[in-house]
């Protein structure tokens, strides 16, 4: 594991048992209208896609993961900026900075260039 680096998710939905129903429906009713990608690449309608957690595990820099209002909660009053949802921030020590941007999720396909672009850009 990289000391003190770290890959941080946030998704663009909120922590729960309800939530995480209500998102299940979503994406099988109305999957054009879901407003989280990374969700959708890395989950499947009720469990985390099986490449994706692969990669997750055998990834030697620690990957947190936050829920909107959880990474609100935590990040509001160290940094300014909270980013357009969803998105994934590099910290390096105290510095966190933008990996990939909720505009460039959203034209990624697959999981399979979602690794793709996180590894090339560690």
């Amino acid at each position: 594991m990289q000391k003190n680096k770290a890959l941080i998710f946030v998704y663009n939905a909120n922590a729960g048992v309800n939530n995480s129903l209500l998102d299940s429906v979503h994406k099988i009713l109305s999957p054009k209208t879901y407003e989280c990608k990374l969700c959708e690449l890395t989950f499947g309608i009720v469990s985390e896609n099986r490449k994706w957690k692969t990669f997750r595990k055998e990834s030697d820099i620690e990957m947190i993961f936050f829920h909107k209002d959880e990474y609100k909660k935590k990040f509001k009053s160290k940094f300014e900026k909270l980013y357009d949802l969803p998105v994934i921030l590099y910290q390096d020590n105290y510095d966190l900075s933008l990996m990939i941007g909720k505009d460039e999720l959203n034209q990624i396909e697959d999981v399979d260039i979602l690794i793709h672009k996180i590894k090339s850009r560690l």
